[in-house]
C-alpha cells in the first residue's frame, strides 16, 4: 500500500499511533494551554502493558527505544534540549554534571550532555560491577524492581557544587527525580538542579509538589521539555485496560490469530479511518495529520524554544461515546489481531555476520561509569572510520538498515547509526534498542507497538534470567528491514545472545550483523585484605565463633532518632544503611518476656538449627564455610557451627558479612572469602525469610562472582523463599526480640560512600557500653543445651526433607503485594511479614499498624507489648499466611538525616 510521497504505510503513519488505545479506553493527551510545536501526538503514541499502577504506556516517537527512528532525529531531540539547558545555565554550564536514568534515558541523557557542551555524563545502572562501590542509589517510587545504582569511576564526579542536570524520557509524577535529588543533595548540596525530559506530563498537583520541594530544599529546580500537557484518564480505565490486555493475551495464546491468515504482520488490516489524537480527529490522509518526517524536521529547531510552564486546561474533545461504550463491553473477538510474536526458538546458532569495529581504546561504551568531554572528543574523531567499517560490512545498496542497541547500551549504537546515516551508505537507516519492558503488541497502524520479538536475557543480569523484547523490528504492511545490525557490549556477547536475540531476528530480515563493543570496566583498587574482626576486641562472641568481615565504626556517630531517620529513608533523602537507629533499651517487663520466650522455644529452635545444619552437610558440603548475613543471621551461624561441632566434631569456619537491600553484598568481603576458601564451600546463612527481598538481593549480587552458590539457608522460611531451612513455620525466634544485645553487641551494617571506599569492607559498631545487658552468649548456650534431646527428631525430619519437594512457592511475596494494595500502601518495602520482621518494625522503624493472625498466642506477647508501648494498633485478621505482619507508616516527609549521619531538626 502506498500513500502520499510514494512512501509505504510503514514509513508515514496516516493515523496517530495512539488511536487504537484512545478509541477503546478513552485515554487522551491534553496539550498545555498555549503549547506550540511539536505537539504531544507528534512525540507520543499509546500502547498497553500489564501493570497494576498504569495500564497505558506513552511510547515516544523520538527516543529510539520502542519505535525505530532516524538516528539524526533521535540525536537532535536530546542535543537540542542540551542546548537549551546551556542557554539556561549561562556561565554555570561549565561546572554542570548530567545524570541520565536507566534504562530508557541513558542515550537521551548522553545527547543532552553533548548539547550542553563541557559537561561530564553519568547514567544510573541496574548492572552492578564487581569492585566498583556505589556512590549513591535510589529506587523508583512504589516499585520493588532492582534499584538504580550510581557507579562513577571518579568518586568526585557527583561531589561538586555546580548544577546537576537530571534527564528522563518523560516527567509524569516526578517522584523518581525528586527521590534522586534528595539522595544526592543530602550528600553534596547544590544550589541549582535542572530536570530535562522529552515530555512533561505532570498533573497540576505534581507541579505544585515540585515547587514546594524546591522551596523546602532551598535550591532552584528548573524544568526543560519539548512538549507539555497531561494524560486524561476516564474513570475505571485501569481495570478496563487490564481486561483488554488479558483478552488479547488469551486470544494470542489460543492460536486463533494464526488461523485468521495474518502472517508475520505483513497482512495487517487497514485502520478504521479514525484518528484519535487524544480525541475524535482527522481521518486518514487528512493534510493536517503529522507524519514522522514532518515531526522529525521540526524537532531540532523546536528543541531550542523556551519551555512554557503553563497550567493544565483541557483543550481537546472527548473520545466519541461509541468508542467508550465499546471499550466497556467485552468483545467476543478482538477488532484487530494481536501481533504474532517471534517467541523463543529452539536453541540453535543463528546465521549472522560479525562486524569488527576499531572502537577507540579507553573510551567507555556508555556513561555507566562516567563519560568525560575528553572521551567525547575521542569518540567524535573515531566515528567516521567506524561508520566506514559498518558500511563496508553492509556492502553496496543494503536497503533499509536497523541499528539495534541493547537495553542500557543506547548512546554508542545511536552514534554509530547516525554516522552510518550521514555516510549515505544505505537507502534508509533507523535506530532502536531492546528493552526489559513487556508491552502488548497489536498489529494495527493506530497502535504504537505493532510487533514484538521475545528472547531471553543474554548478559547475566543482576536480577536473574528473564524475557527481553524488541519492538517494531519485524516489518508490517509488507515492509521489513533488509539488514539489522545488533550492537552489544562484550558483557552481553554470550551463547545466549546467538540462540536468543540473533536467532529471533533472523527470520525477519535479510541479514543479521553483530557488532560487539568492549565493556568498559574502571580501574579497580585491590581490596584491603585485612583479617576479620573477632571478639573480645570486636563483639562479645568468642573469637572462634565468628569472624566479622567489617570495618570498626565504633567511634563514628551514626545514630539518628527513629522518626527523623524514617522520614529520610521514605523521602529518598537517605538509604537505611547510611545511618543507625538508636539502640532500643528494653524495659524490665520486655526483658522478662524475652527470657520466657527463650525458655519456651529453646528446644524448638534447637530442632530447627539441627535440621538446617544436617541438610547443609548432606546436600551442600561436608565441610561448609558458614557465612552469615550480619547481623540477624549471625546468631544462627554461631548455632549451626556449635551443632556441627557437638554432633560431628567439625570445626567449621564462620564469618559474618554485610548485605544491603538495593546495594548488594560486600564485594570486598566476597573477594576475601574467595582468596581464603573455595567459593563452592561457602554457605550463606540468615535468620528467617519475610517476603524474600534479601534472598533476591543475594542472588542478584552473586551473579557477578564465580563459584559462589547464591541459595541462602535460613532457620525459618515462612515466606517459602528458599529450599534449605530448619522450618517453614512462622514462630518466635527470641533473637528477633532484641537488637545488638543478642547479636554480639554489633550494630546493623553501615554502607556510606564517605566512610566506605572502593577497597574497604562495609562497617559496623561494637556497643561495648551495653555489655551489662548483653545476652548473646546466653542465647546460644541456652539453645545448644537442648541439642541432645532433639537429635532423634532432627534425624527423622531431615530424612523427610531430603526426599521432599522443597521448591519455593514465594507465597509470602504474593501476600505482601496483596496487603500493600489492600491497605493502600503501594510500596512492598513498607510491608514486613513474619514475627521477626514485625519485631524489627517496632524496634527500628515508625510502625503504622500490626496485622496479627486471629488467635495467635504467646508468640506475639512481645509484639503486643511493644505495640502498646508505641501506641500502635494490633488488628486481628483471617487468612494471613504469617503469624503477624508489620506495616511501616506510609508517610512521606522531609528527610532529616544528612550525609554525616547526624539528625537535624525537622520542620
Amino acid at each position: 500500500m502506498t500513500t502520499r510521497k510514494g512512501k509505504t504505510i510503514d514509513e508515514v503513519d496516516e493515523v496517530w499511533s495512539g488511536t487504537w488505545v484512545a478509541q477503546r479506553l478513552g485515554v487522551s493527551l491534553e496539550e498545555a494551554p498555549g503549547a506550540g510545536k511539536p505537539r504531544l501526538d507528534e512525540l507520543l503514541g499509546l500502547a498497553l502493558r500489564r501493570n497494576p499502577k498504569r495500564a497505558h504506556l506513552l511510547v515516544s516517537q523520538v527516543l529510539g527505544k520502542h519505535v525505530p527512528q532516524s538516528p539524526r532525529t533521535v540525536y537532535a531531540a536530546g542535543y537540542g534540549l542540551g542546548e537549551r539547558v546551556r542557554a539556561l545555565l549561562g556561565e554555570d554550564a561549565a561546572s554542570a554534571v548530567v545524570l541520565g536514568y536507566a534504562e530508557t534515558a541513558t542515550g537521551l541523557g548522553h545527547c543532552v550532555a553533548d548539547g550542553l557542551g563541557p559537561a561530564p555524563y553519568l547514567h544510573s545502572t541496574r548492572r552492578p560491577v564487581p569492585g566498583v562501590e556505589p556512590a549513591g542509589g535510589f529506587e523508583e517510587a512504589h516499585s520493588h524492581a532492582t534499584s538504580h545504582l550510581l557507579l562513577p569511576e571518579d568518586p568526585g564526579l557527583l561531589a561538586g557544587s555546580g548544577p546537576l542536570v537530571l534527564v528522563d524520557d518523560e516527567f509524569s509524577t516526578g517522584s523518581t527525580v525528586l527521590n534522586t535529588i534528595r539522595d544526592l543533595h543530602a550528600r553534596h548540596p547544590r544550589r541549582h538542579y535542572v530536570v530535562v525530559a522529552l515530555v512533561d506530563m505532570r498533573s497540576p498537583a505534581d507541579r505544585d509538589r515540585l515547587t514546594a520541594f524546591a522551596a523546602e530544599l532551598g535550591a532552584r529546580v528548573d524544568l526543560v521539555a519539548l512538549a507539555s500537557g497531561t494524560v486524561s484518564l476516564p474513570e475505571g480505565v485501569l481495570a478496563r485496560g487490564q481486561a483488554l490486555v488479558e483478552e488479547y493475551e488469551a486470544y494470542e495464546a489460543s492460536g486463533a490469530h494464526q488461523a485468521s491468515g495474518v502472517s508475520d504482520g505483513s497482512g495487517a488490516r487497514e485502520a478504521s479511518g479514525t484518528s484519535a489524537r487524544g480525541a475524535a480527529g482527522p481521518t486518514a490522509g487528512d493534510p493536517r495529520e503529522p507524519t514522522h518526517e514532518s515531526a522529525c524536521e521540526q524537532t531540532h529547531e523546536l528543541a531550542r524554544e523556551p519551555v512554557r510552564e503553563l497550567a493544565h486546561e483541557p483543550t481537546r474533545e472527548p473520545v466519541r461515546e461509541s468508542a467508550r461504550e465499546s471499550a466497556r463491553e467485552p468483545a467476543h473477538e478482538p477488532a484487530h489481531e494481536p501481533a504474532r510474536e517471534q517467541t523463543r526458538e529452539p536453541a540453535r546458532e543463528s546465521g549472522y555476520e560479525q562486524v569488527p569495529l576499531d572502537w577507540p581504546a579507553g573510551v567507555p561504551d556508555g556513561g555507566r561509569h562516567g563519560f568525560t568531554p575528553a572521551h567525547r572528543a575521542r569518540l567524535e574523531a573515531a566515528l567516521p572510520a567506524l561508520a566506514r567499517q559498518l558500511a563496508a560490512a553492509l556492502g553496496t545498496d543494503p536497503g533499509r538498515v536497523l541499528v539495534l542497541g541493547n537495553e542500557e547500551l543506547m548512546y554508542a549504537p545511536l552514534r554509530l547509526a547516525k554516522a552510518l546515516e550521514e555516510e549515505g551508505a544505505a537507502r534508509e537507516v533507523r535506530f532502536s534498542t531492546t528493552t526489559r519492558s513487556p508491552v502488548l503488541a497489536v498489529d494495527d497502524p493506530g497502535y504504537a507497538i505493532r510487533t514484538r520479538l521475545v528472547f531471553p536475557a543474554h548478559d547475566a543480569p543482576a536480577d536473574g534470567p528473564g524475557d527481553r523484547y524488541a519492538y517494531n523490528v519485524r516489518g508490517t504492511a509488507g515492509a521489513r528491514f533488509d539488514a539489522v545490525v545488533a550492537v552489544v557490549d562484550s558483557a552481553g556477547d554470550t551463547p545466549a545472545l546467538r540462540t536468543g536475540l540473533l536467532a529471533a531476528l533472523a527470520p525477519h530480515t535479510g541479514r543479521v550483523l553483530l557488532a560487539v563493543l568492549p565493556s568498559y570496566v574502571p580501574d579497580r583498587q585491590e581490596p584491603i585484605m585485612s583479617e576479620p574482626l573477632r571478639g573480645p576486641a570486636f563483639s562479645s562472641y568468642a573469637p572462634e565463633d565468628v569472624g566479622w568481615l567489617l570495618q570498626d565504626f565504633s567511634d563514628v556517630e551514626l545514630e539518628a532518632p527513629t522518626e527523623e531517620r524514617e522520614e529520610a529513608i521514605q523521602a529518598g533523602g537517605a538509604h537505611y544503611a547510611e545511618s543507625l537507629p538508636v539502640e532500643y533499651q528494653p524495659s524490665p517487663q520486655y526483658q522478662q518476656l524475652y527470657q520466657s520466650a527463650l525458655n519456651d522455644s529453646a528446644a524448638r529452635i534447637a530442632r530447627a538449627v539441627g535440621t538446617v545444619t544436617e541438610t547443609v552437610l548432606a546436600e551442600r558440603s561436608p565441610s561448609p564455610v558458614l557465612v552469615s548475613l550480619a547481623r540477624a543471621g549471625t546468631p544462627v551461624g554461631v548455632l549451626m557451627r556449635r551443632w556441627a561441632q557437638a554432633r560431628h566434631g567439625l570445626d567449621l569456619p564462620h564469618y559474618a558479612v554485610s548485605i544491603v537491600r538495593g546495594r548488594g553484598i560486600d564485594a570486598n568481603a566476597l573477594r576475601w572469602l574467595a582468596a581464603h576458601h573455595d567459593p563452592a564451600d561457602v554457605v550463606f546463612v540468615d535468620g528467617w525469610t519475610g517476603k524474600g527481598a534479601i534472598t533476591r538481593e543475594l542472588r542478584e549480587a552473586l551473579s557477578a562472582f564465580e563459584g559462589f552458590n547464591p541459595e541462602i539457608v535460613v532457620l525459618a522460611d515462612p515466606g517459602s523463599c528458599v529450599e534449605t531451612y530448619g522450618t517453614r513455620e512462622d514462630f518466635l525466634i527470641p533473637s528477633a526480640c532484641l537488637n545488638s544485645t543478642v547479636s554480639g553487641l554489633i550494630s546493623r551494617t553501615v554502607l556510606r560512600s564517605d566512610l566506605v571506599g572502593p577497597a574497604d569492607f562495609h562497617g559496623g559498631k561494637f556497643y561495648r557500653e551495653l555489655a551489662g545487658a548483653d545476652v548473646s552468649v546466653d542465647f546460644v548456650d541456652t539453645v545448644a543445651a537442648r541439642f541432645d534431646e532433639v537429635a532423634d527428631a532432627v534425624g527423622e525430619e531431615v530424612k523427610e526433607l531430603l526426599a521432599a519437594d522443597r521448591t519455593p512457592t514465594w507465597e509470602g511475596w504474593a501476600a505482601v503485594e496483596r496487603i500493600s494494595e489492600e491497605y493502600g500502601i503501594h510500596d512492598v518495602n513498607l510491608v514486613k511479614p513474619g514475627v521477626g520482621e514485625t519485631t524489627r518494625v517496632l524496634l527500628r522503624r515508625v510502625p503504622w499498624k500490626i496485622l496479627a493472625q486471629r488467635g495467635a498466642g504467646a508468640d506475639l506477647d512481645h509484639v503486643r507489648l511493644l505495640a502498646e508501648q508505641r501506641g500502635v494498633p494490633v488488628e486481628e485478621v483471617d487468612g494471613l499466611p504469617y503469624t503477624c505482619v508489620g506495616l511501616i507508616h506510609p508517610r512521606f516527609t522531609r528527610g532529616a538525616t544528612g550525609a554525616d549521619g547526624k539528625a537535624v531538626s525537622s520542620k
